[in-house]
């Protein structure tokens, strides 16, 4: 890896990883009690070497375009347990412990709160705590 500004601060162990030409790699959020998927974002090299380091998820909002804490606005953490690169190294894989119970922006304990029955989709996990009650009403 080369010394440069940009990735000066960027560990060895990151290169390993096939990020997309973006730069960015799919992490899955799974509960470390349950084994339960809570969800799904994107990682960039930064976002990744600081979940490491600080032990709470960190994510990179492409809408955003920037990093992201789990839990910096509805105060639901994701404490981060076992960080895991999958064998074709282009998906990491956190094992996390939910702060609050709930991962996804709908106040649902998981994002994954869909099933397909008969050609649509439906709702089949309870909104545990209404998302304007976490966020606020825009």
């Amino acid at each position: 890896m080369q010394d440069s500004p940009d990735n000066a601060d960027i560990p060895d162990w990151l290169e390993t990883i096939r990020w997309t030409a973006d730069g960015l790699v799919p992490a899955i959020a799974q509960d470390a009690a349950t084994g339960d998927i809570l969800m799904m974002a994107w990682m960039n090299r930064e976002s990744l070497r600081l979940t490491a380091e600080e032990g709470h998820a960190v994510y990179w909002s492409r809408s955003r375009g920037k990093l992201w804490r789990k839990g910096e606005t509805s105060g639901h953490q994701q404490v981060v347990r076992d960080i895991r690169l999958d064998c074709d190294e282009d998906v990491i894989l956190l094992k996390v412990e939910q702060k609050g119970g709930i991962a996804c922006h709908t106040g649902r304990r998981s994002c994954f709160y869909r099933t397909l029955e008969n050609g649509e989709w439906v709702s089949v996990e309870p909104v545990i705590k209404d998302p304007d009650a976490i966020y606020g009403s825009n």
